[in-house]
């Protein structure tokens, strides 16, 4: 048995924790918020036996395998070191922290406390796209050499939104952009050359920005992520033998379609039940049980090449958090 503790209480800790009665062996103890009075409504909600009023009382729980770390994304760096450093194997939620350099900081400690830490970036633990991600290495499409991804989303985010605040690392990139960036960089990797442009908010975090990545293979990706409007949540990949399609939302797929030159389309399915967060909790226990210190399938380069190139075109929008 895996035992779980949730750091934070929101929708997405919410959610996960619903999810997690559905991975065999996997037990939830307790949670940890800044409140008492919203950590008991969550443990009584979701069957967690203990309830913490701060994330040291969570993170000094020894009866904890594991604590998933699903706080708004300006606090991630503060509550995984918590944890790490109590000794906890972490589940963190993505983006793993605002920048590179408090990445690598989680990363470091984790190796230096020999503790696993995983980015919780669930759409590399989907189950279609790990087996579009074969259809591909096996030639299904040829060599690829084109990735498309959106992510926009449609709300009125008032200015005091943490969407909108520049402090908590708000902005459409790192809530939205990571999805897009990570797709591209599973299929193609690093890119060689990076251009980005943003509409920046009078908060100073980009409403809608666009990205292109250039690889000297002569392969390209065109990215958006937005919070000014829907956009389909879709993502294509082309190759020199075909072309893949994913639906939306293309980061958690129940269903692509795969063209080869020549041939009708085919669509490969699969059932996907709960809300998608399953799949990682999964690959935690995995990972735990064969005593990993990492997922190959979220290895800690990956984490922080993505990061790296978050920095990066935040740098280029003219977007900071400090």
């Amino acid at each position: 048995m895996t035992r779980w503790g949730i750091l934070a209480t929101g929708h997405i800790a919410g959610r996960f924790a619903e999810d997690l009665r559905l991975v065999p062996g996997a037990e939830l103890v307790a949670v940890g918020s800044r409140t008492r009075e919203s950590a008991e409504r969550f443990a009584a909600r979701h069957g967690a036996r203990r309830a913490y009023a701060s994330w040291a009382e969570l993170a000094a729980d020894a009866d904890l395998d594991v604590v998933y770390v699903a706080t708004p994304h300006a606090a991630h760096h503060a509550a995984a070191l918590t944890c790490l450093r109590a000794g906890r194997a972490v589940l963190l939620e993505k983006p793993f922290t605002l920048d590179l350099a408090t990445s690598r900081e989680l990363v470091d400690a984790a190796r230096a406390a020999g503790v696993f830490l995983m980015e919780a970036m669930w759409m590399r633990t989907n189950p279609l796209v790990r087996r579009m991600c074969e259809l591909i290495a096996d030639g299904a499409i040829g060599a690829v050499t084109s990735v498309r991804a959106d992510f926009g989303a449609a709300g009125e985010f008032p200015p005091e939104h943490r969407m909108r605040a520049r402090a908590l690392g708000g902005g459409a990139l790192l809530d939205l952009g990571v999805y897009p960036v990570s797709l591209a960089h599973l299929l193609l990797g690093v890119p060689d050359h990076v251009r980005s442009w943003a509409k920046v908010s009078p908060e100073g975090v980009d409403e809608n920005t666009g990205i292109v990545f250039g690889y000297d293979s002569g392969a390209v990706a065109t990215l958006s992520c937005g919070m000014v409007g829907a956009t389909p949540l879709v993502a294509s990949i082309t190759g020199t033998g075909g072309r893949i399609d994913l639906p939306e939302p293309f980061f958690r797929p129940g269903s692509m379609t795969l063209h080869r030159d020549g041939a009708e389309p085919e669509t490969v399915t699969t059932e996907l039940v709960g809300n998608g967060y399953q799949y990682e909790a999964e690959e935690v226990q995995r990972c735990l049980a064969a005593g990993l210190p990492e997922s190959p399938l979220v290895p800690h380069s990956v984490t922080l090449e993505v990061m790296a190139l978050l920095d990066g075109i935040r740098a280029q929008i003219g977007v900071d958090y400090t």
